[in-house]
């Protein structure tokens, strides 16, 4: 076991920011990967005016300098209609998976009526959702025509809620959750599921459910896996009870077979909302997250063993400019899921450099819909 030290910010900077009232001034959603050759490529959604209006879309660009400069950002992905209906891509996820080599997860959102709201209040569905894969062999300069994923017989909004796995076997994994359709007036049962391919995403027919409540009661949402360095796989859930009307700590589940099988789920001293957590050498995890309780904090957690055990004297605040308090007791799904869209910080993305380096990068701004695409090199 690697002996336990409090993780540091060796270095920040500064991705994108666009002025006030630009087409991109609503910044968000990054996701990072990094090449072996030294290039950093961050993928990132931009609007206009508010973080959730139409038209949005998705933009990469990537700094061969270690984050002193980065290229302008492009937008590769061209986006199709499904079903007649026009989309826009939401996020976008990055992995490596070879020396230039990587996997653009999009996730795809039906933007067919712009003035609809993403969330329907009313019934608590969501705007049609759909996820594409699109691969490059040139770190990122090119990319494939994104090709749709088979979520099948998951056939409701799939929204995508981070990059893909590579597994120690070989295969890839895909993750979503599982959302009620826009106007759907039965009551909204929450999936975490993880979908497997061996064939390098050309079908898709190991899946599973890792987290959900029958009940209806308890949200195991916003699901973080990640793949240790031993091979066994590691999933984060920001948890929320309904009916205590309450954000619980985040809660986790391992799995040692690639997936089969899983850990109950367990709750770990570690309170909000988690983010891509990255697996390093001799048992260590590194868990970014975002703890609300009181101003938003940017903040990163070391286990030393695989996740068993979250010492509190490795806690790092990674960024505390943003100091609005920004989430409180709700009454309501309606005014909890309407809080999300306030969120001037958080949502960050991270991949390991080396063996002790890991890159985040995160969203951040001093108002809601104005925010700008940050990075950070934390060492551990």
């Amino acid at each position: 076991m690697a002996s336990m030290t409090k993780p540091s910010v060796a270095d920040r900077g500064l991705i994108f920011q666009a002025p006030r009232g630009d087409e991109c001034a609503a910044a968000a959603f990054p996701s990072v990967c990094a090449f072996p050759g030294g290039r950093w490529l961050c993928g990132f959604r931009a609007a206009p005016r508010k973080k959730d209006s139409f038209p949005q879309k998705v933009l990469l660009t990537w700094s061969d300098d270690a984050g002193r400069t980065w290229r302008a950002p492009v937008a590769p992905f061209p986006v199709p209609d499904i079903d007649g209906r026009r989309g826009s891509y939401r996020t976008v996820g990055l992995t490596t998976t070879g020396p230039a080599q990587a996997v653009a997860v999009l996730y795809w959102v039906d933007s067919s009526i712009p003035a609809r709201p993403f969330f329907n209040e009313k019934t608590e569905g969501l705007l049609d959702s759909r996820i594409f894969l699109s691969q490059t062999d040139d770190a990122g300069e090119t990319w494939s025509e994104p090709r749709r994923v088979d979520t099948g017989p998951f056939t409701m909004p799939t929204p995508a809620t981070g990059p893909l796995l590579v597994l120690k076997n070989g295969e890839w994994a895909v993750q979503f959750e599982t959302n009620k359709s826009y106007d759907d007036p039965a009551p909204w049962v929450h999936s975490s599921v993880l979908i497997f391919s061996a064939d390098r995403g050309r079908t898709w027919p190991r899946r599973i459910k890792v987290s959900e409540d029958p009940t209806g009661r308890m949200y195991y949402w916003d699901q973080r896996p990640a793949v240790l360095a031993d091979g066994g796989l590691i999933d984060f859930f920001w948890t929320f009870d309904r009916v205590a009307e309450k954000y619980l700590n985040l809660h986790v589940r391992t799995s040692a077979d690639q997936g089969r099988t899983w850990s109950p789920l367990r709750e770990i001293p570690v309170p909000g909302q988690a983010a891509t957590p990255v697996g390093l050498p001799g048992g260590r995890v590194i868990l970014p997250y975002m703890d609300r309780t009181e101003a938003p904090l940017l903040k990163a957690r070391v286990s030393p063993d695989n996740g068993l055990t979250w010492p509190a004297e490795t806690d790092l605040i990674v960024d505390d400019t943003v100091a609005v308090y920004q989430q409180q007791a709700r009454a309501s799904m309606q005014e909890t899921w309407s809080d999300m869209f306030k969120f001037s910080i958080g949502f960050p993305g991270a991949c390991a450099l080396n063996e002790r380096e890991v890159l985040l990068v995160y969203y951040a701004g001093f108002e809601a819909d104005h925010t700008g695409i940050r990075w950070a090199r934390i060492e551990v």
